[in-house]
């Protein structure tokens, strides 16, 4: 690990994207512009730099119960591309909360970038809640990008819960989530996507429900404003007795787009998979109800929108 200070613009960016202010109370990796700044270990949580290739492995103990766990990445070097693989490995039993995270600072013309790629092995009986949020910011005409790509193979029992959130000022991000899931299994996922400007989102997700009882619960809600465009594909593959539901929910406004793909395939008899799709402008007498309240117009719809996305 290099021994820096964090400054202000860093602090800033880690209380953007992760809980700045009970990070070192548990386990932690702090990344910055591509090398690992401080860490922190516990008893139960051990985290090793791979030999072999940019990451971490972070090894959650048997039996572990309700530890915090945080792994942000911050970028301020503009023209920077980061890509780094972490791998968590979660004993039988365990029960912890997971919360990552980038943030890029970008004052230049070059494009900062920042692809992470988080794979998920959760043993037998083990409960993870996973947090991801991802800001952009700064006065640069460099981009600012984010490719996240989370893979989640659960072992029977297990389960884990996603939450993502694009906050504000990413340029452009493909967000790809897999899962593979065994017997007695539950993989859901919550995201939430605002863009604006000229701004891209694309997200993707695969699950395969291979083992009994196997569930998945996917749901997207996003705001696309002034030229942005978002896409959405949702690819579930039922191959045996199991259930999934994934939803898209959009609010687009001025000239953004947004396009979602349900696939859904049923290799099993007992296989029931359901989506479902909605996305249009917000409605006249939502806000017709908030003005007789006294709001303007654009405040009506920014309490709208801040309501849709919490």
């Amino acid at each position: 690990m290099e021994d820096k200070v964090l400054n202000k613009i860093d602090e800033e960016l880690l209380n953007e994207v992760s809980d700045l202010e009970n990070i070192k109370k548990g386990a932690f990796n702090i990344r910055k512009n591509g090398k690992g700044v401080e860490r922190q270990v516990t008893e139960n949580v051990n985290i090793v730099t791979k030999e072999n290739n940019s990451g971490i492995d972070i090894y959650v103990k048997e039996n572990t119960k309700f530890e915090f766990i945080h792994i942000p990445v911050i970028i301020t070097q503009s023209g920077l591309k980061d890509v780094v693989y972490n791998d968590f490995h979660i004993g039988k039993n365990a029960n912890v909360v997971i919360i990552a995270g980038c943030g890029i600072h970008n004052d230049h013309h070059k494009d900062s970038e920042h692809d992470g790629i988080h794979r998920f092995y959760l043993e037998e009986g083990a409960k993870v809640k996973y947090i991801e949020k991802h800001y952009g910011e700064g006065d640069g005409k460099g981009k600012r990008i984010l490719n996240p790509v989370t893979e989640v193979y659960l072992k029977e029992g297990s389960s884990i819960d996603m939450e993502s959130y694009q906050i504000k000022g990413v340029d452009s991000t493909i967000r790809e989530t897999k899962g593979v899931l065994e017997k007695d299994t539950n993989f859901v996922v919550t995201e939430k996507i605002m863009t604006h400007g000229d701004q891209y989102a694309k997200t993707i997700f695969d699950v395969e429900l291979n083992g009994e009882n196997s569930s998945a619960h996917v749901t997207s809600r996003s705001v696309a404003v002034d030229n942005s465009e978002q896409y959405f594909l949702s690819k579930i593959y039922g191959n045996s007795k199991c259930f999934s539901h994934s939803e898209c929910d959009a609010i687009i406004k001025d000239s953004a787009k947004v396009t979602a793909v349900p696939e859904v395939v049923a290799n099993d008899v007992d296989a029931n998979l359901i989506h479902e799709a909605a996305i249009g402008k917000i409605a006249g007498e939502q806000i017709i109800k908030l003005r007789t309240l006294g709001l303007s117009e654009e405040e009506a719809e920014q309490e709208i929108i801040k309501g849709f996305l919490r």
